[in-house]
């Protein structure tokens, strides 16, 4: 079989045959690849006209929300709302301006957005983002139910703080931190898996944008047995100048075997005394 194989490949017979068919096979996917770039050029072109209509449309509505008394009974007997509503894209982008809006008033305004966000069911889309396969989706629903103060989904985005993927981790902490404060981070004093030095800085950060007040059960963290969560709390403390849980960082400085502990904690009292 090997003799006949050689004796064919030297007669050169299959060379035409072969580049023809090349060729075709070049052409036809090349055509296909066109085709494919065109179809989805023109898909984001229809999508970017949408986006300029559904604005138009969102910033009268989002206006008549926030700074008239109109209820949402109301808004439903506006017939264009309510077709638009039931297509995916048009949601996207109302969510995306509802959010981007509350990020900028407080107060009623903000609590207005917040009524509208529940009984326009977006909030379910948001819900519904935290199933998602894919960890950036996750990451979206989970901000978007932080940034709308959706206290409940608390039990349910916790679960995503000993997720593996680094930033589905972070995002899912600096939520609960927003939603719950510091029982947004109790939780962390049974944590196995070291926490590192980007994730400490981005709960630190969370805790100071946040401006959390009650700082009650960060001295929860002193007490774990992962070191990493140790260092977090002594990080905190020292960060954010509770002078309050001073008693406890002493208490740890006097129990504590681990040498580089041991300095931290005598750092935060030297820090936070002198």
């Amino acid at each position: 079989k090997m003799t006949h194989l050689l004796e064919f490949y030297k007669r050169g017979t299959w060379v035409e045959p072969f580049l023809t068919l090349s060729i075709c096979f070049f052409v036809l996917t090349s055509l296909f690849l066109y085709l494919l770039i065109i179809k989805s050029r023109n898909k984001n072109i229809i999508k970017a006209r949408r986006k300029i209509e559904y604005d138009a449309f969102i910033d009268k509505l989002l206006f008549s929300v926030v700074f008239e008394d109109i209820s949402f009974s109301d808004i439903l007997k506006n017939n264009e709302y309510v077709l638009m509503s039931q297509k995916k894209f048009f949601r996207e982008v109302i969510t995306e301006s509802v959010i981007n809006l509350h990020k900028n008033y407080d107060g009623i305004y903000a609590k207005k957005l917040e009524q509208f966000y529940k009984d326009s069911e977006l909030k379910n889309d948001s819900f519904k983002k935290l199933k998602s396969l894919k960890w950036d989706v996750k990451c979206k629903g989970i901000t978007e139910l932080a940034e709308m103060n959706v206290y409940h989904a608390f039990d349910l985005i916790i679960t995503f703080s000993r997720a593996r993927n680094k930033i589905l981790q972070i995002t899912a902490i600096n939520a609960c931190i927003k939603l719950a404060g510091t029982k947004g981070i109790v939780h962390l004093s049974e944590h196995i898996n070291p926490i590192d030095d980007w994730t400490q800085v981005n709960i630190i950060h969370a805790f100071k944008k946040h401006d959390i007040g009650d700082t009650k059960g960060i001295e929860l963290l002193l007490e774990s047995q992962n070191t990493t969560v140790v260092t977090l709390g002594l990080k905190l403390i020292k960060e954010l100048k509770l002078t309050q849980k001073l008693s406890y960082v002493e208490q740890l400085t006097e129990r504590t075997s681990n040498t580089l502990i041991k300095y931290e904690a005598q750092n935060v009292l030297h820090t936070l005394t002198v």
